[in-house]
């Protein structure tokens, strides 16, 4: 008998588990360390004097457009997407950055960490809506785990950090929308790169984010950019922090296209858990025990989300956006 159940443990992890779960699993946390990392250089930023997190964002952008934009201008082909679709994401994008990075000079990190976990909420409740996608009792089961194990960290760093910032209510609103923003280009971006072309909308997020990112620099960064004392320290930074979050959307794609925006959230979670590499590395800070065990619960219940997890583009669940069909034929 127990050998039975074995076979059929051994037969439903196979039939589950696939290569492309792994791949996906294994991806998402490639992208949840290149975020930590880009958390890192932020920091870093921040603590060199550097008060201008939209100036940070812009160089990325600049490279995602002059990157993958050469790429679609030697293709020749025609934007698949109406151009203001593409302005709206990088708006809501640009908007999600600049809101999270300037939540730091107010609120803890303890508390900037926790509340970005309502981008998975917010994430559901657009792809519900919007999108249409369904999600399994079992879905939301492995996303609640997801959820369940980031509090054990931040459980384990309310012993370590114990600063409410400056002022928290104005730093906590401020990470709350810019989660909302996050999810809402995380949701566009899903829909493009299942339906569409991932170069052309890698780039175009890149260019009107860059557009964006140059107005704003101009009404909110001048007067900031102005007192920076500029060193070596500050442009390797600068550098860094380009390469990683150049990384970090290039990466993005690829989990958002195969499963889908709350998948990517969920998977972004242990961000603090890699940052807890940073701390051995640079701080050389000991580790609690409750960081492995939040990293297993995370693990099982990324593993149940993927694995019960449908294709929306097999039961058509999106749409042709309005716009989408003159944009292809002009």
């Amino acid at each position: 008998m127990d050998s039975s159940s074995s076979i059929c443990s051994i037969s439903w992890w196979r039939s589950k588990v696939s290569l492309k779960i792994v791949y996906l699993i294994l991806l998402g946390q490639l992208v949840s360390f290149v975020l930590a990392l880009c958390s890192f250089l932020s920091s870093l930023l921040a603590h060199l004097g550097v008060n201008a997190p939209i100036t940070q964002s812009s160089f990325n952008y600049f490279a995602l457009a002059l990157v993958y934009g050469s790429i679609l201008l030697y293709r020749g082909q025609k934007l698949r997407i109406a151009w203001y679709w593409y302005l709206l994401l990088g708006f809501v994008d640009v908007q999600g950055n600049y809101l999270v990075n300037k939540a730091y000079q107010f609120s803890s990190l303890t508390s900037v960490t926790l509340l970005d976990c309502w981008a998975v909420v917010w994430a559901i409740g657009l792809t519900w809506f919007f999108l249409g996608t369904r999600y399994s009792t079992w879905q939301l089961f492995g996303s609640a785990l997801c959820v369940l194990g980031l509090g054990l960290v931040l459980l384990s760093d309310a012993g370590i950090s114990s600063s409410g910032g400056s002022r928290p209510l104005l730093g906590d609103t401020l990470v709350i929308l810019g989660t909302i923003f996050f999810a809402c280009s995380n949701v566009g971006v899903e829909f493009c790169v299942k339906k569409k072309d991932r170069v052309e909308v890698v780039s175009m997020v890149g260019l009107y984010g860059l557009l964006v990112s140059v107005v704003q620099i101009s009404i909110l960064e001048v007067k900031s950019l102005e007192s920076v004392t500029w060193s070596t320290d500050i442009v390797l930074a600068l550098v860094g922090y380009m390469v990683s979050q150049f990384l970090f959307y290039t990466f993005s794609v690829f989990v958002l296209k195969l499963s889908g925006a709350t998948m990517f959230n969920l998977s972004i979670l242990t961000v603090d858990m890699w940052a807890v590499v940073f701390r051995i590395l640079f701080y050389h800070q000991e580790v609690d025990w409750l960081y492995f065990v939040a990293f297993a619960v995370v693990a099982v219940g990324l593993i149940i989300y993927s694995t019960t997890e449908k294709d929306p583009i097999e039961n058509g669940e999106y749409q042709v956006l309005n716009g989408e069909n003159s944009a292809i034929t002009n």
